[in-house]
């Protein structure tokens, strides 16, 4: 099963008492059989030239008002991060996982290679992230590289906290032992999920892994704007929409007026760099016309 999906599935249900994991599991069931039962639905879900974040958005589209919150948020990250050939599989699983947490059944999640192991990390930190602020991520970011480097610099500490035969539990508990009060409830559940989903071996790793994770979205979640004229509130919340969609989160608009674009709008999120503005096109028109002039030139 994807990794990215057990360690977001654990987050999801981690939050949930019993009896709302026993109506997620029925949800997802129900939701799997759907998609068995409908034939353009299943085409839609399993085409492998519909890209995740298309399938996620189709999936949360029918799926909303109609079941829980933490159903479609399963639902919908399954969608995204899996094959689409092997969507109804990941449905059957997260049902799987649903009706052991509403069961109260221990899960140990399985060894995977480093890689497969900081994916699920990493899908955990995404369904925790999705229910924080920028400013709660730049606190855990900190966080999470202070302690990297406490346990760096400990050899003592680094030992017990990488040491594969000792019982997670134990693990978990010499951390929370040492930060909890110091630092946030977040980072704290991240910290305790490196050691329960991550290689044991591979702590101090993982965590430097998460902090470059944490800063890049955190980075997703401002997208900076600069435009020649203010920009009405209807265009706002269009643009907002749009950046959230590709996103997969809220995305905090930061606009600054710059009158000398002349026109249009320069956007910048995450690594990504729309630049539309008129002045923009200037240059690229001035950089054509030197081109086609120096074709021009003669040449002894």
């Amino acid at each position: 099963m994807n990794s990215s999906l057990q360690g977001y599935a654990a987050f999801v249900l981690g939050t949930l008492d019993e009896a709302t994991a026993e109506t997620v599991a029925q949800e997802l069931a129900s939701v799997n059989d759907t998609i068995g039962a409908n034939n353009d639905l299943r085409a839609a879900m399993t085409d492998t030239s519909v890209p995740g974040s298309q399938r996620r958005a189709v999936l949360s589209e029918l799926l909303s008002g109609k079941v829980s919150a933490p159903t479609e948020r399963l639902a919908a990250n399954a969608a995204l991060v899996t094959q689409a050939q092997d969507v109804p599989a990941a449905l059957g699983y997260l049902a799987v996982r649903a009706r052991q947490a509403a069961t109260g059944d221990l899960v140990v999640e399985p060894v995977l290679s480093v890689s497969g192991a900081r994916g699920r990390v990493g899908g955990f930190a995404d369904a925790l992230f999705e229910t924080l602020e920028v400013a709660d991520l730049e606190e855990i970011e900190d966080e999470l590289f202070r302690f990297a480097r406490i346990v760096e610099s400990n050899p003592t500490l680094r030992t017990a906290l990488t040491d594969r035969d000792m019982p997670v539990q134990r693990r978990q508990a010499i951390v929370s032992s040492l930060i909890e009060g110091k630092a946030s409830a977040p980072a704290l559940g991240l910290l305790r999920y490196v050691i329960a989903g991550g290689r044991s071996r591979d702590f101090v790793g993982t965590l430097d892994w998460l902090v470059d994770k944490t800063a890049r979205a955190r980075g997703w979640r401002v997208a900076k704007i600069r435009t020649a004229q203010p920009l009405a509130e209807t265009q706002a919340a269009s643009l907002r929409s749009s950046l959230a969609e590709m996103a997969g989160n809220p995305v905090e608009l930061q606009v600054t007026e710059d009158p000398s674009l002349l026109g249009g709008i320069r956007i910048e999120v995450g690594d990504l760099l729309v630049d539309a503005t008129a002045k923009a096109r200037l240059v690229q028109l001035r950089e054509h016309l030197e081109t086609d002039h120096q074709a021009f030139i003669p040449h002894d």
